[in-house]
Parts: C-alpha cells; structure tokens; sequence
C-alpha cells in the first residue's frame, strides 16, 4: 500500500473505530483505558498485571466526546485523536455502577470544574499526590473523588506492586536511583479498571 493510499486509509480506520461508539455509547464521567505507547509503557503494565497503562475520563463537548487526561501536560484531547494512539486502535469503556443515581448534572459540573482547575499543569513521572502535578489514574481518581465524592478505588503503595521484573527496575532506577519510595501511596490504572464500582460498558 503506497504512503499516499495511506494518509487516506488511516484516518478512516480511526474515524471507524468511533463510528459505534457515540453520544448513545458515551456518557459524561465514562473511564477510557487504553495501552499508551510511552516508555514506561511496558513497565506499568507488567508491574500492575494489566494490559492498559493509561486511562482518562470522557466529558462532551456539545456531541463531541472529548478525553480528559493527565499526558504532559494535562490536557483534554478529542476522542477520535486518543484512540488513534494505540497501534491497534484498542481501548474498553468502564462506567460508574448506577451512575445515572450518582451522578447528577451537578456532580458532573463539579468533576468538570475540578478537571478545568488544573489543566494544563505538568505530567508527575514521580507519582507523587499533590495537585502540583498529575499522572493519569491520579487524575481521574481526583476527579470521581473532588467534584463527586466518589473514591473508586483504595490506593496502594508501590511496593505492593510486582517490581522484580528487569524492565520494571529499570525504570524504577531511572526515576529514582536507589531510594525507591515503597511506601508511596499510588493508584493505578488496573486498579481504576478492576474496581468494584465500575462495569465494563465497551471494547474495542
């Protein structure tokens, strides 16, 4: 297939993967998981026992289904240009239990408000819990827990995750040399994807 065939072909094969997944599909609060293509990609899912290693919540803008996530910056990306990311277009939707009874109109403002309050501010490679910085799972746990008062999920310090893999200690050494902090308090995706609050609502 030539490049020219290509720049045609692509953009319809993402517009395709959205073409069943639209305002009927989508609700305001729905969690998007997707397997990011980043360096500490990799190690975040061996670590965490999970295929996905990025998440980001959808919130509409008029029709449009727009992501909001933690990258660096934080930032609020359309959904067509977030599923294009993974290689193979793959991605599931995770939906809030009985979200229509939790989440009202003014508890969606609110998780709105919040997200809009500290977009734009830097991607956290640390982990760390401040609002300072953001990494993804941190971000839509803050959002659930600040604008609705939902905590979707325990967090867990680092060192109950499986760290002996090499390629997981590598990148725990690139970030912190020698003093790893295991006792820092951390969500991560899989623990958003796993928790008992939220059903499986698409997969792609």
């Amino acid at each position: 297939m030539s490049a020219k065939i290509l720049i045609f072909v692509l953009p319809a094969l993402v517009l395709s993967a959205c073409a069943s997944v639209d305002r009927h599909t989508l609700r305001d609060g729905d969690i998007l998981f997707q397997d990011f293509a980043s360096s500490q990609s990799e190690a975040i899912k061996i670590a965490t026992g999970s295929e996905y290693s990025h998440c980001g919540v959808v919130f509409f803008d008029g029709d449009r289904p727009m992501v909001w996530e933690a990258v660096q910056p934080v930032t609020i990306t359309p959904l067509t240009e977030w599923i294009g990311r993974d290689i193979d277009s793959h991605y599931v939707v995770m939906r809030l239990r009985d979200g229509d009874k939790q989440l009202s109109p003014a508890a969606i403002d609110a998780m709105k408000s919040y997200g809009r309050a500290v977009m734009g501010r830097d991607y956290d490679a640390l982990f760390e819990w401040s609002d300072d910085r953001f990494y993804c799972s941190e971000l839509v746990w803050k959002i659930y827990s600040e604008g609705a008062a939902i905590e979707l999920c325990p967090r867990r310090p680092i060192g109950d995750y499986s760290l002996d893999n090499p390629v997981v200690r590598e990148k725990l050494a690139e970030r912190y040399g020698d003093l790893v902090p295991l006792d820092r308090m951390v969500v991560a995706p899989s623990d958003l994807y796993n928790s008992p609050l939220v059903e499986l609502v698409y997969r792609k």
